[in-house]
């Protein structure tokens, strides 16, 4: 892979669309790209006025906003390292956060910054309100001059206006560091991903090249996934800046109405998502039709089977906005019965597989070339093997290699050094096969594994994704409980009592569905018991389960 400074990519970008749309709030405030960039060489002066090194470190804490993308890019184009922070993590793992990676300056939005505390954070130089770049704190008065006569300094560097020829970014190298993301995995405490630009690079390239070549400059695309994550990061805001597309921000709580109506209002041309909105849809709006209507029988009738088909497709494509190229799944499995669906009626959705070590893609296929089951071939640049004796059959845990893997964890090089083996290749932890033609199928974590009562492998995701698609189940978690298989599941008790059930003839209900259940699932991996939550499970950025917190 030839490599290209990430940098001077956003910068050809911005000067190339200078009038158009870039980050929006929806139904907020729009920047175009010549205010982003005007922003953007504000914060360089006050960067480098309160003594900000290149490679120095600054954390973003805020929900998804335009501001986010603003000072996210100012960080990189100064040639300091991002450090992006999940701004629903408690203010507790906030300060850990912030001290752990050495950050200088903190963005942080109002909501976030009342419950923190500077004396908790003491190598910070400057807080930041992140709505209006106002200094909540500074740890030396002479900090607090340069918020205040920031505009009289951008005036005189810049006497003459300030344009698109005034544009002089930092020039990265490949294995230089850009960005440290700390992600809280399903399986242990959160660890800081180190994401050189090489990586952020040969995404951007894998997306132009690959998965969205018919993305242009002025084409629009919804970001709902946290940018602090690094699945939203890189597919619904920094590759589209790099070639002129405008972000639409969705700055509340991405619930499947806002969600909708933002796709009705916006027709994005891409879409990325994980797979629990798409499901919500199927077993909200969808299912319900299908098992009322005997549609089930109907579409195993060839000629009405492609009619119905037809129906369902166009509905869903246009609730979906109707204008998008596909719909690119990704960072938790998806349903098999939804996915089965989806794929009968020919909608257009492709199911990837990455990770934040990775920045984060690994495996994709268009639409028109997706295996039911599968998360795709190697993406561009890069490479996968099974370490098992027999990979297109025994499942053995995937590692991958390529200009994508990150260079390590921060300040933890025991995890450093068990993340890749002896010739250099990274180890994801995940299980899975690969067939004839290179496609990837996932079987489950290697950590999550139970080893069944013969020393059979269980993949509690596979039990789970047949639990998942009874009626008033949520979500659920199959674990090892003194020697057997106990199911945890939420249920859907809002929509329970809606149809006249209470909590306990509901619990009833599914527990009665237990038999069928285990017709389903082979004899070694029968379901002993189920046992109710009251409420959701905790979940990742990703939106997966923390498994960890539900071991016994």
């Amino acid at each position: 892979m030839e490599f290209r400074s990430v940098n001077k990519i956003l910068e050809n970008s911005f000067r190339t669309n200078w009038d158009r749309a870039a980050l929006s709030n929806y139904q907020g405030v729009t920047l175009s790209y010549r205010d982003v960039a005007r922003r953007i060489a504000k914060l360089h002066i006050a960067f480098e006025q309160c003594g900000l090194q290149k490679g120095d470190k600054v954390a973003i804490c805020s929900r998804n906003q335009a501001n986010w993308g603003v000072s996210f890019m100012a960080a990189l184009t100064y040639g300091a390292v991002a450090v992006p922070i999940l701004h629903e993590f408690k203010p507790g793992n906030i300060h850990y956060l912030v001290n752990h990676s050495e950050a200088r300056v903190l963005f942080v939005d109002d909501v976030i910054w009342e419950g923190l505390s500077p004396e908790e954070m003491p190598d910070l130089a400057v807080i930041v309100q992140i709505n209006t770049f106002k200094f909540l704190y500074t740890r030396q008065d002479c900090y607090a001059q340069v918020r205040e006569h920031l505009n009289e300094s951008f005036g005189r560097k810049y006497p003459n206006a300030f344009g698109p020829e005034d544009l002089d970014y930092y020039e990265d190298s490949a294995d230089e560091l850009a960005v440290i993301n700390y992600t809280s995995g399903t399986s242990g405490f959160s660890k800081g991903v180190m994401i050189p630009y090489r990586a952020l690079y040969s995404n951007i390239q894998f997306a132009i090249e690959d998965a969205e070549p018919q993305l242009r400059s002025g084409m629009n695309v919804v970001s709902m996934l946290p940018t602090a994550h690094m699945y939203g990061m890189m597919f619904e805001f920094l590759f589209e800046m790099t070639i002129g597309v405008h972000v639409h921000f969705l700055t509340r709580v991405p619930s499947p109405k806002i969600i909708m109506q933002a796709f009705a209002d916006i027709h994005p041309d891409i879409i990325i998502a994980v797979p629990l909105i798409i499901e919500k849809v199927y077993k909200s709006k969808l299912k319900p039709i299908i098992d009322k209507n005997k549609l089930k029988y109907l579409m195993n009738i060839p000629v009405l089977d492609k009619a119905i088909a037809k129906k369902f497709c166009t509905e869903l494509t246009h609730s979906f906005g109707g204008q998008f190229e596909e719909v690119i799944l990704g960072g938790a499995a998806f349903n098999p019965e939804v996915e089965r669906f989806f794929h009968k009626i020919g909608f257009h959705y492709t199911v990837g597989y990455g990770m934040t070590e990775c920045a984060p893609i690994i495996c994709y296929a268009h639409w028109d070339k997706v295996k039911v089951g599968s998360a795709g071939r190697p993406a561009l640049n890069m490479r996968i093997r099974i370490d098992s004796p027999d990979p297109r059959n025994i499942p053995g845990e995937v590692q991958v290699s390529g200009p994508n893997v990150c260079l390590g964890y921060y300040k933890n090089e025991q995890a450093t050094r068990d993340s890749f083996t002896e010739d250099g290749w990274f180890r994801t932890g995940d299980m899975g096969v690969v067939d004839e033609d290179g496609y990837l199928f996932l079987r489950g974590r290697s950590k999550c594994m139970i080893l069944g009562p013969s020393g059979q492998n269980i993949y509690p995701e596979e039990l789970e994704a047949v639990i998942n698609n009874y009626l008033y189940v949520v979500d659920s978690l199959v674990i090892e409980d003194d020697g057997g298989l106990t199911s945890l599941i939420y249920p859907d008790y809002h929509q329970a009592e809606l149809d006249g059930l209470d909590r306990k003839a509901l619990e009833n209900r599914i527990r009665e569905a237990l038999p069928d259940i285990n017709q389903q699932l082979p004899n070694y991996a029968q379901i002993r018991k189920i046992e109710f939550l009251p409420e959701d499970f905790e979940r990742t950025p990703k939106k997966s389960i923390k498994r960890y917190l539900y071991q016994r």
